[in-house]
């Protein structure tokens, strides 16, 4: 999983509350069980002008250039902002693929369905709670100079962007994972060793266990 730890980038605002995670990956699109190759079908129904599937090359699909995505000023994007309740809906962990193979590093919104926040912790990749005054003051900033640089400082637990920073709560596990890149497999192998000396034991004290 690759760490995180200070990302700099520009942002694509997406001025949406209870976004649901079937908006951000339709359903037709979770045949797949890979974590790669669901970026250029994230918000699906809003980003073309016409139905897709996997059969589909989106390539020669229409855009919705009133989109965000499709617009010239926020592509390569890698901080999307969005509205409270933000990946609400089914538990989905194909919408946090989408997002990240689009290129996403982090969401900052004022709030997040549940299963969706962990699941973002599970693959690397940051949810960021804003409180609501510093949502919208992100929004307005954005809407002023799209090419705004904005950073999310993992360690420090803060967003800037010119003279403004906001705070960001975090638990100090997840952060932790989060800067090592480990999800629950790679903090279980930082203990292999033990786990292998344990296995040792095992076999000699009870070695009818093991066939």
């Amino acid at each position: 999983m690759k760490p995180f730890t200070v990302v700099t980038g520009t942002v694509a605002p997406l001025d949406r509350a209870n976004v649901d995670t079937d908006a951000i990956i339709p359903k037709q699109y979770l045949k797949s069980i890979r974590r790669t190759g669901f970026g250029p079908f994230l918000f699906d129904d809003w980003r073309y002008l016409d139905p897709g599937d996997l059969s589909i090359d989106p390539a020669k699909r229409r855009p919705n250039p009133g989109f965000v995505l499709n617009q010239p000023a926020h592509r390569g994007a890698s901080i999307l902002l969005a509205r409270e309740n933000f990946g609400c809906g089914s538990s989905r962990e194909h919408a946090v693929w989408a997002l990240a193979d689009h290129g996403f590093r982090c969401v900052i919104a004022p709030s997040f369905a549940d299963i969706f926040f962990s699941n973002c912790y599970k693959n690397g990749f940051l949810p960021v709670v804003l409180p609501a005054a510093a949502v919208d003051a992100l929004f307005a900033a954005v809407a002023k100079d799209p090419a705004l640089a904005v950073t999310v400082d993992l360690p420090e637990q803060r967003v800037r962007w010119r003279e403004t920073a906001a705070q960001f709560p975090i638990d100090a596990l997840r952060k932790q994972k989060l800067i090592e890149g480990l999800d629950e497999i790679g903090e279980t192998l930082k203990h292999a060793e033990a786990i292998r000396d344990y296995e040792a034991r095992r076999k000699m004290d009870a070695p009818w266990l093991f066939g």
